[in-house]
């Protein structure tokens, strides 16, 4: 497992004896994972990604009673190799470099592109967040199967707009066959992943245009009210339909009650609380009882206090204090800690 390589390096001794045959690589992972527990294990355990949990589930699971000898030798066994080693650094070239012992060169690169690439965010995350038309142009030249196993693994609203563009008579067989699809094999999945990388993923960039309204909806997303509501009433005499397309693509403080219940509560935790209040002092009634009902009951009766004693405001504070609001929720989306979904039309629907 490459979060715990040492586990799987070749043991200087031999390898403990379980119901008289040697433990494998992953039954010794299993016995020191087991023994690590809930408290100094659970670390370890997000490291993992889900093929690696499910196996090392699987060999607990049949692991049955450990002798205690079996589980002193293994630790020991483990600690030595690791003292011996003197200080450990850990880096991406470490990371390369073992994992290069044990891993063919396309799996070692593939697994470097996901540590490189944005932080929490693996290949079908990536791809989830692939326009559904680039996607489905893509995918409308693969087998069915194929299909099906891309629509199994990203986010079900993804896979939902994807088939919706498909050609029906595709769509309706790829739906068949991920109600007739089983677990998918480990060796398959990776060759449908492998195959994504270096066919799709990497030409994405040249293929991917972005609608050119969208920094225009940027700048004005940062423009005071005043200012924002003068250029639209200038705009709307001779380009009403880019007026529109902007306001479309535009993401404003009041987008933010579509934030889920997770993704609010860890702006909450981001942002100024004097900000914070000041925003909200200027917030409809809708977006201000969103905000409230996900803070603590303590919490939010100290916010109301703090709103009623609040005297008369500058409007400019409160359009500062919601920029900030949206800013700081747009870089929380860009590092891969909440997701922002703008809904206007469903057609133009917008992921940062």
């Amino acid at each position: 497992m490459n979060a715990m390589p040492a586990m799987n390096a070749k043991p200087k001794k031999a390898s403990p004896v379980h119901n008289g045959k040697p433990l494998t690589g992953i039954e010794r992972t299993a016995v020191l994972l087991l023994s690590l527990g809930e408290e100094h294990g659970q670390d370890v355990w997000k490291l993992l990604d889900e093929d690696e949990v499910r196996e090392i589930s699987v060999a607990i699971a049949r692991l049955g009673v450990i002798d205690s000898n079996v589980v002193d030798t293994l630790l020991v066994d483990f600690v030595g190799q690791l003292s011996g080693n003197g200080g450990l650094l850990g880096n991406t070239t470490a990371t390369e470099k073992l994992l290069t012992q044990f891993l063919p060169s396309d799996r070692v690169n593939a697994i470097m592109e996901e540590i490189r690439g944005p932080a929490g965010r693996n290949m079908w995350e990536k791809l989830s967040n692939v326009q559904e038309d680039v996607l489905a142009n893509y995918l409308k030249n693969e087998y069915p199967q194929t299909i099906a196993v891309v629509m199994s693994r990203i986010r079900s609203e993804q896979a939902a707009r994807v088939l919706a563009v498909l050609p029906e008579p595709l769509a309706l067989d790829v739906i068949n066959r991920l109600i007739k699809m089983e677990s998918v094999q480990k060796d398959v999945l990776e060759r449908v992943e492998q195959t994504l990388r270096n066919e799709f993923m990497s030409t994405l960039s040249s293929t991917s245009k972005r609608d050119p309204y969208a920094p225009i909806a940027e700048i004005f997303n940062f423009f005071d009210r005043q200012t924002e509501s003068r250029f639209f009433s200038a705009m709307e005499s001779s380009q009403r339909e880019s007026a529109e397309r902007i306001k479309t693509l535009m993401f404003t403080f009041d987008d933010l009650v579509k934030l889920d219940s997770g993704a609010i509560q860890t702006l909450l935790r981001k942002v100024d609380k004097g900000k914070l209040t000041i925003a909200l002092k200027g917030a409809t009634e809708n977006v201000r009882e969103y905000f409230l009902k996900n803070m603590s009951q303590r919490a939010s009766k100290m916010m109301l206090d703090d709103l009623q004693n609040m005297g008369p405001v500058r409007l400019r504070e409160v359009d500062e204090a919601q920029a900030l609001l949206i800013s700081t929720a747009k870089d929380l989306a860009d590092k891969g800690e909440i997701m922002i979904v703008k809904s206007g039309n469903s057609e133009d629907e917008l992921v940062y």
